[in-house]
């Protein structure tokens, strides 16, 4: 159904959704989930706002202290739904054809609505603490980083996918770089895919363990809650699998885990991390490392989609791994963190980007070159010489005007400059002229034929009548 509303109307409902659409809905989920829970386990509803405040602020990465222990390690499927919504509401606002005006103005729209919540997030859970001693205020300035970067990015993905092109030409960069991000996201796709699928078979072969896991507890609503929460977790154990693919490692506490070598210890009690390996390690887990190379392979493709010179189709994979290496050194971030006795959790941030970048970058360059991604840069033709321009004479210009002009006007134009007299040698002998040959000889005329036309004076005198 066409939207007969006004421009300036549709532009205001479309900044109000951007705004609050994303942060309410999931304010509305949690809020749903939150007194499900404490319906279920038979609790009062003392302390329900903070809570919810609480997991709020968690969905964007924001530690929760309870009774003095950090809760760091937070859920990635979260954080990543909001983004999705946050770039979904934003692509629908934006205009292809856009004024710059607007899209700030849907940017700033994007963030600030959840500046607001943060806000006031903050002050219920301040509140709530003056109740329930073991509920801690977070830090203010760790709230309003996480909820803007995790918006920022969100609007980032949403305007880049609508004015990204329009941008590049408008900044006169490469037009190829618009490819890199559908190389980089290629790349991703495989590797966090393949690990995905790497996870799965790994809690098939450790189905024991994650049986045994579950036992920890009887009541069929303890299983559900530990299922829940391990999909919830699902991203963050495949972003380990991840960096154990690529070279890296991953570790939970003092336990270390990697493609080489694995070094046992106390992991929590969540069903999902049944998936990982368990000491001594078989030579299978060194056949990972085929996930990296077959997504360097992935980024090689997309780039080898357009031919380029070859400086070009470098910097363009060059560009793509880069881009992969820094998403996934983030994800690997926001994946970690402290989780109370256990210690830190998450990936080593110092060999995880460069490994991500040298699979995308090495194997992709030989993917590049094996599938035709290079093509030679065409010949620079010199333009010819310019010929010297032939210079007319001095009375090229006046031939129209010779033609009319009097005979004394012509004789000037048309007559050349006198040169000047050359100088005689300084020590030349006079040159002699050779004699001028004699005239011809005319023959003498015939005397008897001319006497006959003669007239003589005595006929001149004599008049017609005495002839």
């Amino acid at each position: 159904m066409e939207d007969r509303r006004p421009v300036g109307a549709r532009q205001a409902s479309d900044l109000v959704r951007v705004a609050f659409g994303p942060s309410l809905v999931a304010l509305v989920v949690i809020a749903a989930v939150t007194l499900l829970q404490l319906v279920i386990a038979n609790s009062d509803m003392t302390g329900t706002l903070g809570a919810i405040a609480s997991m709020w602020l968690a969905v964007h990465q924001v530690p929760i202290s309870i009774a003095g222990h950090q809760l760091a390690v937070l859920p990635l499927l979260p954080v990543l739904l909001m983004v999705w919504g946050t770039a979904r509401a934003t692509a629908r606002a934006t205009s292809p054809r856009a004024s710059w005006f607007v899209t700030r103005w849907i940017v700033a729209s994007a963030l600030g609505g959840p500046m607001l919540f943060a806000a006031i997030a903050l002050a219920v859970i301040h509140d709530a603490s003056s109740v329930i001693t073991e509920l801690q205020t977070p830090s203010a300035l760790r709230a309003f980083s996480g909820v803007l970067a995790v918006h920022g990015i969100g609007a980032l993905i949403g305007v880049g996918s609508q004015v990204g092109w329009r941008a590049l030409r408008a900044l006169r960069l490469p037009i190829w770089l618009g490819d890199t991000v559908r190389a980089a996201t290629a790349g991703l796709l495989a590797l966090l895919g393949l690990s995905g699928a790497v996870t799965a078979v790994s809690l098939v072969v450790h189905w024991g363990t994650m049986h045994e896991l579950y036992a920890v507890t009887d009541s069929v609503f303890g299983q559900l809650s530990l299922t829940l929460l391990s999909g919830l977790y699902v991203p963050n154990v495949i972003v380990g699998t991840s960096a154990v693919a690529v070279g890296s490692s991953a570790h939970i506490g003092f336990a270390t885990f990697s493609s080489f070598t694995v070094f046992g210890g106390d992991i929590p009690a969540l069903p999902i991390l049944a998936a990982v390996p368990t000491p001594p390690l078989g030579p299978v887990w060194v056949a990972l490392l085929i996930v990296g190379a077959a997504s360097g392979v992935a980024v090689g493709q997309q780039c080898a989609r357009r031919p380029l010179p070859w400086p070009s189709a470098l910097g363009k994979l060059a560009v793509a791994s880069l881009l992969a290496a820094v998403v996934m050194v983030v994800l690997g971030y926001a994946g970690g963190g402290r989780l109370g006795n256990f210690g830190d959790i998450g990936v080593d941030q110092t060999t995880f980007g460069p490994a991500v970048f040298f699979w995308f970058f090495a194997i992709g360059a030989v993917t590049v070159v094996m599938s035709g991604g290079l093509r030679r840069r065409p010949r620079r033709i010199k333009p010819p010489k310019p010929e010297p321009p032939i210079e007319e004479p001095a009375f090229a210009d006046a031939d129209d005007d010779a033609l009319t002009a009097p005979i004394s006007d012509v004789t000037e134009v048309l007559a050349p400059e006198p040169e000047p007299d050359p100088e005689p040698a300084a020590e030349s002998e006079p040159v002699v002229s050779p004699p001028p040959p004699p005239p011809p000889v005319r023959p003498a005329p015939n005397l008897e034929d001319v006497e006959d036309l003669m007239i003589v004076d005595d006929d001149i005198e004599s008049g017609p009548l005495e002839r």
